[in-house]
């Protein structure tokens, strides 16, 4: 690993390449910044629509015959917002797929009754399975979404999974319930990154287009941003500095947690769109302990989020899960302490929220106990 190293003043606007996709029938997310407009993700989405129709299979006699509609099927609703989908991608092993992203929430659209309709959005980190299915609000529970599990399992060929993530703290009573009756594993985070870009895809492409679309309508269940707290006593370090890694070092950090023995977390930077220079520096954070292995462990399982700046209170806020925020450092504010900080958020912001957290036994030291990837994301517009 190239060393870590401090240097506020070297800290630069990355200039980006950028990403185009030519697969054969994607849907293209352009996700572009507010800080940055030279920033671009795009992300592929292979769907596949079901038909909602009455009309039978036996209906079709003829092979060629149903071939031909389930064509002109896809045809017709791959331009049709009211079309649910249900899609498994053929060169995927479905045994691989083990855990799942999951949003179960309204959705800016009225119903005939003048309801806001609900929607079950389900998908893996690399998108091989994606479902959604409406619901009416008035069977919107745990027996709902637990037998809507099921049908998805079912359907798709999947096995249920071992885990699922999502990112609503309001829904977590009725995921977990759901979750825990078929021993599945529910897990609150924001680390749904593939499945919270694809609803900001979905809002422009399929919820804008519905024909109950309902302009200016807000989120019924916004993300919380809680007043952070104290961190716990276990996940302190001894010190802490700002630092900087090209971006080739920095996937080579990221492929390295698959062959050693390091804790973390990383990013499928490929799926999600990104392309930046490799000699581009992405900002970081890190933090040395000498009891790094055990507060790498600790910090192992809290679905670290991101690490913010927060040049106000002259503080770092470490947000894990989806509703946990702590003040994971402070520092004295002064004009050179401000200085850095806005220019390591600014960085940050540059690359499109990229950023990462490193634990080491020594600030000079050229190995990492943990590395984790991370992407502060807006939160999605439902």
């Amino acid at each position: 690993m190239a060393t870590l190293s401090f240097n506020h003043t070297t800290v630069r606007t990355p200039k980006p390449k950028h990403f185009t996709i030519n697969p054969s029938k994607p849907v293209r997310i352009s996700l572009i910044t507010p800080s940055n407009k030279n920033i671009v993700r795009n992300l592929p989405l292979l769907r596949h629509f079901r038909t909602c129709s009455s009309v039978s299979e036996s209906s079709v006699s003829i092979q060629k015959e149903k071939e031909e509609e389930e064509k002109k099927d896809f045809e017709d609703e791959d331009d049709d917002p009211t079309a649910e989908m249900c899609y498994l991608d053929p060169e995927t092993d479905p045994e691989s797929i083990t855990d799942w992203e999951l949003d179960f929430c309204s959705r800016p659209i009225l119903d005939v009754r003048g309801k806001k309709l609900w929607e079950l959005v389900v998908c893996d980190n690399s998108l091989s399975l994606q479902y959604t299915k409406y619901f009416p609000n008035n069977v919107i529970n745990s027996i709902t979404l637990k037998d809507a599990i099921v049908t998805i399992s079912e359907e798709l060929g999947v096995p249920l999974p071992e885990k699922i993530r999502f990112f609503r703290s309001q829904m977590q009573t009725i995921i977990t319930k759901a979750s825990k009756e078929l021993n599945i594993k529910a897990i609150p985070s924001k680390r749904c990154l593939s499945l919270l870009l694809w609803l900001e895809e979905r809002y422009e492409t399929v919820y804008m287009r519905h024909p109950g679309f309902q302009q200016g309508s807000k989120p019924l269940l916004a993300l919380d941003n809680p007043f952070p707290t104290e961190l716990p006593e276990n996940l302190f370090g001894e010190r802490w500095a700002f630092v900087q890694l090209p971006y080739s070092a920095v996937r080579e950090e990221v492929s390295s947690l698959e062959t050693k023995f390091v804790f973390g977390a990383g990013l499928d930077l490929d799926l999600l769109g990104i392309e930046i220079d490799d000699k581009t520096l992405i900002p970081g954070l890190a933090v040395a302990s000498s009891r790094a292995t055990a507060l790498a462990a600790w910090m192992n399982g809290l679905e670290i989020c991101a690490v913010e700046a927060d040049t106000a209170r002259a503080s770092l806020i470490l947000s894990v899960g989806i509703s946990t925020r702590y003040v994971y450092a402070t520092y004295k504010k002064t004009p050179v302490t401000t200085s850095e900080a806005e220019a390591w958020e600014a960085a940050k912001k540059a690359c499109g929220g990229l950023h990462f957290l490193a634990i080491q036994e020594d600030l000079d030291s050229e190995d990492c106990i943990g590395f984790w990837l991370l992407l502060d994301l807006p939160p999605p517009p439902v």
